[in-house]
């Protein structure tokens, strides 16, 4: 049995908690579903940003899953790592197994509260919401000490409600106590409210730690947060990018700079490392698909741009007529030429390293190899392109298929044609052809024959990795193959031969989730 970690600083009064569930609640966005060795790199990253807890997943609901938060478990060091549960004995014990290695180890369990959640969708009266409540936090604490009982769409429970129940898992054993935002409805004031409430009148409630846990259905997950701190909580739930279930949860980022920036109004600190928002924002985006909008706060591309000559002329004249944040702080830096086709191994790994990724000895010979190909390519290799070589490797670990050589043949007014050459994972290599509305749908159609797996083409998106006729550029499908949405990223100079490689990364997922044993449960959010 693991112990809770020492978390001295969440007893002061001004430092929060930051629990980041990218992994779990984030990873449930629509097409961003993530393999391994993805995971585990993010949450290297998110431990090197100073997240104090990482919820890792939801282990209940695949072996896929499960796997991923033993494996993150048992790397993660300083940071807690959270496996997710409902409140049934199946899912507690699952999490308890899987964070069971854990350095610092939490069951997150969570129950409907609400009055509409209580009558349609669990169909279970008040008191027996308690006592599963009670039951289940005990049966927790057999595994870890750090438990946290979340009272789903606690925003539309009931005060007296939510508050017996709160009594109660406090009682049972809860260590902190999340009261989720769960379909983003509350207002500030409200949700203020509902903190200051419950800390007032719980019994107990001196003894844990509040939480929030926001969704922006209404744009207001990161103010709703922040109300919350106001209101007594010193944990704040979110993810990288704001991404999660529909319009997704409070953004990390903006949460963080708010208090960085604004001390006056927040006066709370945290431990994350500001500087590292950037690449991290950068890396997340990148392993999941789900590019950033470019007037995102904090991490979009125009968040420090200015184009209109007078906003131009008062940074010029002292940054902060406009600016109220130094982009560095963040993390932004300019685009540096950062190696070269003389650059040796060495370089690559420091500078691979300062951009926040870890990769192992044969990792890294792959991704070498790599890089001088890429040199020969082009002549500027800029921190993007270093980037997309690692992720190149995380996305090709469970291959199935690789691409051996493409032949395309297209022209205006006629019928393209593409020739096509996969490796298997035995080494035997496979040819086949066909025709279609186009080069990129002729490749697709022949990587279909060939994988014999059959899907149905929702997204294509092209965009450049960097500046520059020589600039790599990214691809990202989206497809549909018996009703599961599976993503698939490929990188190159040349845009069809990126084409092709997105589409057998797609392709390669649809095969590994289909060898695996799928859903002991049906994820759901909080």
């Amino acid at each position: 049995m693991n112990q809770q970690p020492p978390q001295a600083a969440s007893a002061e009064k001004s430092r929060v908690l930051i629990f980041d569930t990218t992994l779990r609640d984030g990873e449930q966005s629509p097409g961003a579903s993530l393999n391994l060795p993805e995971k585990v790199e993010i949450a290297h990253a998110l431990e090197a940003l100073g997240v104090d807890i990482i919820e890792a997943g939801f282990p209940i609901t695949s072996p896929g899953d499960f796997d991923a938060v033993k494996t993150i478990a048992a790397q993660i060091k300083r940071a807690t790592v959270a496996g997710l549960a409902r409140c049934t004995e199946r899912d507690v014990r699952r999490a308890g197994e899987a964070v069971e290695h854990a350095a610092h180890g939490r069951i997150h369990i969570f129950l409907a509260t609400s009055k509409i959640h209580r009558e349609f969708k669990l169909k279970k009266a008040k008191a027996e919401i308690i006592r599963l409540a009670v039951e289940n936090i005990r049966m927790a604490r057999n595994f870890v000490k750090d438990i946290e009982f979340s009272p789903e769409d606690a925003s539309r429970t009931e005060l007296e409600f939510l508050g017996e129940v709160v009594a109660a898992a406090i009682s049972a054993g809860a260590t902190t106590i999340n009261c989720p935002d769960t379909v983003g409805y509350a207002s500030p004031g409200e949700y203020r409210a509902m903190f200051e409430y419950l800390i007032a009148n719980v019994p107990g409630a001196g003894n844990v730690i509040f939480s929030s846990h926001c969704h922006d259905d209404l744009g207001l997950a990161a103010a709703n947060s922040l109300a919350a701190v106001q209101g007594g909580a010193r944990q704040i739930e979110c993810t990288i990018n704001g991404i999660g279930e529909r319009a997704g949860n409070a953004a990390l980022e903006e949460i963080v700079m708010a208090m960085h920036t604004r001390p006056d109004v927040f006066p709370f600190t945290t431990g994350i490392a500001t500087r590292r928002l950037v690449p991290t924002s950068r890396m997340v985006s990148s392993l999941t698909g789900l590019h950033v909008q470019r007037n995102k706060a904090i991490v979009g591309e125009n968040a420090f741009a200015h184009e209109s000559g007078i906003h131009q002329d008062g940074v010029l004249k002292e940054r902060s007529t406009y600016e109220i944040m130094s982009p560095e702080d963040v993390g932004l830096v300019q685009n540096k030429l950062v190696l070269g086709k003389h650059s040796g191994r060495h370089a690559l790994r420091e500078r691979l390293e300062v951009l926040g990724h870890r990769l192992d000895e044969s990792q890294l010979d792959k991704a070498f190899e790599q890089f001088k190909i890429l040199c020969d390519k082009k002549k500027e290799i800029y921190d993007e392109d270093l980037d997309t070589l690692v992720e190149q490797q995380l996305e090709t670990i469970e291959s199935l298929f690789q691409i051996r050589n493409l032949q395309v043949m297209a022209s205006t007014g006629g019928v393209a044609t593409a020739t096509v050459t996969l490796v298997d994972s035995s080494g035997q290599e496979i040819t086949d052809a066909a025709t279609g509305d186009g080069p990129v749908d002729a490749m697709f159609s022949a990587i279909q024959r060939i994988t014999r797996i059959s899907a149905r083409l929702d997204s294509y998106q092209v965009r450049s990795v960097t500046a520059g006729r020589e600039a790599q550029g990214e691809v990202t499908v989206e497809i549909t193959h018996s009703d599961r949405k599976v993503r698939g990223r490929g990188f190159s100079t040349d845009i069809l031969e990126a084409s092709a490689r997105a589409y057998l990364a797609a392709i390669n997922r649809v095969r590994t989730l289909t060898r695996r044993t799928i859903g002991q449960a049906t994820p759901l959010e909080q």
